[in-house]
């Protein structure tokens, strides 16, 4: 049997004919840069934020490259962030001419422990930046404490965690602004790259609309050096349909992550850990376990699409070596590195193959 990671192929299959009639609906009109299809994403991811804006970018890099443009964030800054995530995070913080500075992860949630992030302030620190890893929310309320207190910028990395939920309210709800990514595989992905700012902040608002276009508002005219950053029709067309069935994937992750909670009792694991106020919306089920480098391969053997992420710590990265920072500096990031790793909980897996994942923990375990 053979279990992939994700299965978009038979995601597609069951909203072939809806996605064919949107997108020959822009072929027909020939508008491939932004449009109204953008237009009307836009408005929807706003709102399915809780959000009063939102512009649409050409990546989720690019959403927090421009999302921190438009908070000022420049040459010197410091933004705060964890060394345990995709390297977008901390490259977009690079690319903004600012120095990640990094805060370990909480291990069980495997976000940035907001009780650490205060000891890291310098006057040089303009924004934190946290992550929703794997579809959990950071710990927000601390966070936001820590930010009014010091007067500092809140920008939520939004890529794994559109529709996750923080003590009833939405991710991406309680920053100054968020970055939401549209790569495929996540829950709501498009057909290529494709990614969005939301924000409640009017001037953000603008200043994003201007630099995702050449710093212009009126063709050939340009007020700001920007970016050459806009999403287009055709991705948006795709997301306009995929988003109405978003809330319908995010249950079925939630319930085939709660099978495999019960069903993986009993073996020496960590599974996902959700705090009852919570809602996880399981971009990634992870499991954690000092074995984890043999019991990946031993799945990925017998046909079962297990992968880790990630695994070598942002601080440890050759790219980052420039900071000066060591192994030894971040214990429980290096540590989860080496420990964890993702089962496949896409909504279209068969409790056949539900049940043969399992089936082959256990036997690794001798259950």
């Amino acid at each position: 049997m053979k279990i992939q990671i994700s299965d978009l192929k038979t995601q597609y299959k069951q909203i072939k004919s809806e996605i064919k009639k949107k997108l020959d609906y822009v072929l027909e009109r020939q508008a491939f840069i932004l449009g109204e299809e953008v237009g009307a994403l836009e408005k929807k991811i706003a709102s399915y934020c809780s959000r009063r804006y939102a512009v649409g970018v050409n990546s989720g890099t690019d959403a927090l490259i421009l999302a921190l443009a438009a908070l000022g964030i420049k040459d010197g800054d410091e933004v705060i962030t964890t060394p345990f995530t995709f390297i977008a995070t901390a490259e977009a913080i690079e690319r903004s001419g600012a120095r990640p500075i990094f805060v370990d992860i909480d291990p069980g949630t495997y976000n940035i422990n907001p009780y650490l992030i205060e000891e890291k302030i310098t006057k040089n620190t303009k924004a934190v930046l946290p992550v929703h890893l794997y579809g959990l929310c950071a710990d927000m309320d601390p966070i936001l404490k820590i930010a009014k207190k010091h007067n500092l910028k809140v920008l939520e990395d939004l890529a794994q965690a559109i529709g996750s939920e923080y003590k009833g309210k939405k991710a991406g709800s309680m920053s100054d602004a968020a970055g939401v990514s549209f790569y495929p595989g996540k829950n709501l992905g498009c057909f290529g790259d494709g990614g969005m700012v939301v924000t409640d902040d009017e001037g953000i608002y603008k200043k994003i609309n201007l630099l995702r276009n050449h710093g212009s508002e009126k063709r050939y005219y340009h007020k700001i050096i920007g970016y050459n950053s806009r999403l287009d029709n055709l991705q948006a067309a795709v997301l306009n349909v995929k988003l109405s069935y978003l809330d319908k994937w995010i249950e079925a992750r939630i319930k085939n992550a709660h099978f495999f909670n019960v069903a993986l009792k009993g073996c020496p694991l960590t599974t996902p850990s959700i705090p009852g106020d919570y809602r996880h919306s399981f971009h990634l089920y992870t499991l954690r376990t000092p074995h984890a480098p043999k019991i990946k391969t031993y799945l990925n053997e017998s046909g079962i699409d297990a992968r880790t992420y990630y695994p070598a710590a942002l601080h440890l990265q050759e790219c980052f070596k420039d900071l000066g920072y060591k192994k030894g500096d971040f214990p429980e990031s290096e540590k989860c590195s080496g420990e964890c790793f993702s089962i496949p909980v896409y909504p279209e897996l068969t409790d056949e193959e539900k049940e043969y994942i399992v089936m082959k923990i256990k036997q690794f375990f001798g259950k």
